[in-house]
């Protein structure tokens, strides 16, 4: 079987999840809007701004756009940011999710979490990662000099060192965070030192909102340093940065992005507007710095592809 007809078939395969995917779920959805949503604990809904007949109409917008990309015989960029867009909505609709899995993790789920919205909220976002994977695979069938991995690149051409952007991005990841604390000091710690699953929370964005960011533009963030036992001077996996580079970084623009829209509408909090709209686009500054940085990380570590050799 030759890498074109390969691609073509797994991208087939990728739109046939996503329809299955978009009428299990979306049938969920329709049963729910038409014989009533049911009861979804102290926090009252499963998705964020995606409710009723909008929650239907993403799932068949997730369907049709999937069609469109099999059908898709050349690169059409507008085809691609709208169903990159649908993939987006998707993901700020389960928007909620990044916060549970923190406190599953630590085994300390809150009083508002409730199983069904959960698992809701969980095949919201795999609709999401479908067809995500299903615009890749379009990408790499129509766009680029090679069908296997669409690169343009020369041989020659790859960077050895980070792009200056990629810096920026980093440096504007641990600003967010900088920015993020330096709101919550003005308000008090009290009421995180009570919640160990905020506390969880806190400390992980500490080591994606420095570590991580910095650790994908520096030279030992692709080879273990010195001081670490046994690893030393081994290559670190791509995928033990790129994943949680950009799964969090979606996350938390996802979901923080949900958050401003919610201040916006009038929604009422405990804090106030102010030290709300600081925090939660510092945490946007985050997410998003981890994105720049994740992406250039990608582009210049990534192996030579087998079929074309750039």
């Amino acid at each position: 079987m030759t890498t074109a007809s390969h691609t073509r078939r797994s991208g087939h395969a990728l739109t046939c999840a996503v329809l299955a995917w978009a009428v299990a779920y979306g049938g969920v959805r329709l049963a729910w809007t038409i014989g009533g949503t049911p009861e979804f604990g102290p926090f009252g809904l499963d998705l964020l701004g995606f409710t009723g007949w909008r929650s239907v109409a993403l799932c068949l917008a997730a369907g049709a756009v999937a069609v469109a990309l099999d059908r898709a015989s050349t690169w059409r960029p507008a085809l691609a940011g709208l169903a990159w867009t649908v993939a987006g909505a998707l993901v700020a609709a389960a928007a909620i999710l990044l916060p549970e899995l923190v406190s599953l993790l630590l085994l300390a789920p809150g009083p508002s979490f409730n199983p069904l919205a959960f698992a809701s909220r969980l095949g919201c976002a795999t609709g999401a990662v479908l067809l995500g994977l299903a615009v890749f695979a379009y990408q790499r069938r129509t766009r680029g000099d090679c069908s296997d991995c669409c690169r343009t690149i020369r041989p020659g051409q790859r960077r050895p060192a980070p792009a200056p952007w990629a810096r920026w991005g980093a440096y504007v990841a641990v600003a967010g965070l900088v920015t993020r604390f330096a709101a919550q000091a003005v308000v008090g710690f009290d009421d995180i030192a009570q919640d160990a699953s905020i506390i969880g929370l806190e400390i992980g964005l500490v080591l994606a909102g420095v570590l991580l960011p910095l650790a994908l533009v520096h030279s030992w963030g692709e080879v273990w340093p010195g001081w670490v036992p046994l690893l030393a001077g081994r290559t670190i996996p791509r995928r033990l940065l790129l994943v949680p580079g950009f799964g969090l970084g979606a996350a938390i623009v996802a979901y923080f992005g949900m958050g401003m829209v919610q201040v916006a509408s009038g929604s009422a909090s405990e804090f106030s507007d102010a030290f709300l709209w600081v925090a939660m686009s510092a945490y946007c500054l985050l997410g998003l710095g981890l994105l720049v940085t994740s992406s250039d990380y990608h582009l210049r570590t990534r192996s030579a592809c087998r079929a074309c050799g750039r």
